[in-house]
């Protein structure tokens, strides 16, 4: 055989080898072509609130304290307080597994420290905003006490919290009628069947009531809409923040039509993003059917893992981005930001 060959079949051997080992990405989170940019609607002012499950619910968190004068709402599912991972990776694990080993006295100086410097907006802006806690009893991966702890921390600010913390669930998204049982791990989707519409119940608590409650089949899936995150990054691609190429949004039928919407950003938790498990937490985790009864645009940012930094695709709450992660210069708080301010029209 000539060198010549050689060389050839070297080069064919690298470049199979280099096929293999992208192959998995490419699997899992297949590029959509329907993808679309993202739209400008009819929001109402002073109607932006915020949610979560597990890092999705620190990061909902984040996006809070740091936007408190324009998001004036948040729901936490089995999360931690604001800042409690200290952008170190071992306080991390104390903050979901020993609560009772949390320092408030040294978030509210973090947050001091960000109010001083301007990373975040004015403590002012967190009183009297509503919070929304849910804690299972059952949860073995972030314990309940660490919902105790979220509810002191926004009492420090003085804003109005109401905490449910006395169904026996599982790390989940609760639900009335998805998922699987209440009190059971489901690492399918961390969505459980806990006869109670988390979704729901949330959001009218966020709003001040008078939702309507869904029966579970008012969602119209052609209003869940992929669209395009990258066009809210602008030096690097959003893998790089460990953030998909492709979001979603649920654009009900009358905001799609022009009228004046609430607008409700939910992040999901880890494992549970596009590349893990498609679209299923945006369709299953209730928002859909609440929003369209109620006017609401819900706005599901999607996160993806990297290897060695976040290989459950989780939010960043601890710092694997950069080191201000939890101010307003963090890589994933900018982007999302970015996307509220197309879809408002405003700098928020």
């Amino acid at each position: 055989m000539s060198r010549r060959h050689v060389l050839s079949l070297t080069a064919a051997s690298r470049l199979m080898i280099l096929l293999m080992a992208l192959l998995p990405a490419i699997l899992a989170a297949p590029p959509s072509l329907a993808a679309s940019p993202l739209g400008t609607y009819n929001i109402q002012s002073g109607s932006i609130t915020t949610s979560g499950i597990s890092s999705g619910a620190v990061m909902a968190t984040q996006f809070h304290v740091i936007h408190s004068s324009s998001i004036n709402g948040v729901g936490i599912f089995a999360g931690v307080p604001y800042g409690c991972a200290l952008g170190l990776v071992a306080e991390s694990l104390n903050c979901m597994l020993y609560p009772n080993l949390i320092v408030m006295a040294n978030l509210y100086a973090r947050v001091s420290t960000y109010d001083f410097y301007a990373n975040i907006d004015s403590v002012n802006g967190l009183v009297n905003d509503r919070v929304f806690i849910f804690h299972g009893t059952e949860d073995s991966v972030v314990n309940p006490g660490s919902g105790d702890n979220v509810e002191t921390f926004y009492n420090q600010y003085n804003s109005q919290v109401y905490k449910k913390n006395d169904i026996a669930a599982q790390h989940c998204m609760p639900t009335d009628n998805y998922g699987g049982a209440c009190d059971q791990l489901n690492s399918d989707s961390y969505i459980n069947n806990c006869g109670y519409n988390g979704a729901f119940e949330m959001s009218n608590y966020l709003y001040g009531g008078g939702l309507r409650r869904p029966s579970g089949n008012e969602a119209i899936m052609s209003n869940l809409i992929e669209f395009d995150q990258s066009e809210f990054f602008e030096i690097s691609a959003p893998s790089a923040s460990s953030m998909d190429t492709v979001g979603y949004v649920y654009v009900p039928t009358r905001c799609a039509n022009g009228a004046q919407c609430k607008l409700h950003v939910a992040f999901h938790g880890c494992q549970q993003g596009r590349e893990e498990i498609g679209n299923v937490y945006a369709v299953h985790a209730g928002y859909l059917e609440v929003a369209e009864l109620n006017d609401i645009i819900v706005l599901f940012p999607q996160a993806i893992k990297t290897a060695l930094s976040n290989p459950q695709g989780c939010w960043d709450w601890w710092g694997y981005n950069n080191y201000l992660y939890d101010t307003r210069n963090g890589n994933q708080i900018v982007a999302v930001k970015r996307m509220v301010d197309k879809m408002t029209g405003f700098f928020i």
